[in-house]
């Protein structure tokens, strides 16, 4: 914990992110999540867009679908009382690499799914030892845990999910029915 940075710092990087609800380009890259996402919702869902920012354009574009999402983040949607209720699915896209407390975060974010309800993450993921020495995602200094994929079939063994790679930065932990 020495080594994290203060909760204001961490914000203050955050606020240099230039996201934005109208950028494209931001829209292509969340629908790495959404699509795959989407192909696995049916009718109209309740989730949940756990660290979704200062521009939720995620949760815009499942609601966008017919699906209702509620909001939450640590500096921009700081509302914890959506965090008492359950869900058919919850988000997390860019954000489990910024938990100081990945096991216990996730597990509480797995006790809010409803039955046969879906988390979604969305996260670079260790390929190798050889390749992390030099790999970009660990110079950011708000990122502070990685996983791979051992990481994430552990966590499947844990939670008593099933797991499914869903796209190259994507996996889905789906609760049983």
């Amino acid at each position: 914990m020495e080594f994290h940075l203060s909760a204001q710092k961490e914000r203050a990087y955050y606020d240099l992110h230039e996201n934005d609800v109208s950028d494209e380009g931001y829209r292509r890259f969340l629908s790495r999540c959404s699509e795959p996402l989407l192909a696995r919702l049916e009718g109209a869902s309740e989730g949940l867009d756990f660290g979704c920012g200062p521009a939720p354009l995620l949760a815009r574009m499942l609601e966008a679908q017919g699906h209702q999402v509620a909001l939450y983040d640590p500096f921009y949607a700081p509302d914890s009382e959506v965090l008492q209720r359950d869900y058919d699915f919850i988000v997390t896209t860019e954000v489990v690499e910024h938990l100081s407390a990945p096991g216990a975060e996730l597990t509480a974010l797995w006790s809010k799914l409803r039955p046969g309800g879906l988390l979604a993450i969305m996260t670079k993921r260790v390929i190798s030892r050889e390749r992390f020495a030099s790999w970009h995602y660990i110079r950011d200094p708000t990122h502070i845990c990685f996983f791979s994929d051992a990481s994430f079939q552990w966590l499947a063994e844990h939670l008593g999910a099933r797991l499914e790679i869903a796209a190259p930065d994507v996996v889905f932990l789906s609760r049983p029915a």
